[in-house]
């Protein structure tokens, strides 16, 4: 399975943005998927996670209420829509597919990985 990340760019703070994460094939399709970022000098960090049918959704509290997650399993895709965006969501963002169905924050529970697409937001 490769996982590919894009949506990403230069935003000012207050903007939005729009993230994908779209698979190669139609693996994953019945199991959860998750971002997850990296900022600048830290750790990776669980942003968001989306059960296999959509029904669960999972938000670390920095994002709660700013940031959706949601997902076309039609396009195999996934979707993450950044709103009123901080400095501090400045990062690399990464998807990943869960090794269940399940809507988790937990970044060992993920096995693919895509490679990331860079936030970064100006104040």
């Amino acid at each position: 399975v490769q996982l590919q990340a894009s949506g990403g760019g230069l935003v000012q703070a207050g903007g939005s943005l729009r993230l994908s994460c779209s698979a190669s094939r139609r693996t994953g399709s019945n199991n959860a998927v998750g971002w997850f970022r990296r900022p600048p000098g830290k750790e990776r960090e669980f942003v968001s996670a989306i059960s296999w049918n959509g029904g669960d959704t999972v938000y670390a509290d920095s994002v709660k209420g700013r940031f959706t997650i949601s997902r076309d399993r039609a396009k195999n895709t996934v979707y993450l829509q950044l709103n009123n965006v901080k400095p501090e969501d400045t990062a690399v963002y990464y998807c990943a597919v869960g090794r269940s169905s399940a809507a988790t924050s937990k970044a060992e529970l993920y096995h693919y990985w895509g490679q990331g697409t860079q936030v970064t937001v100006s104040s």
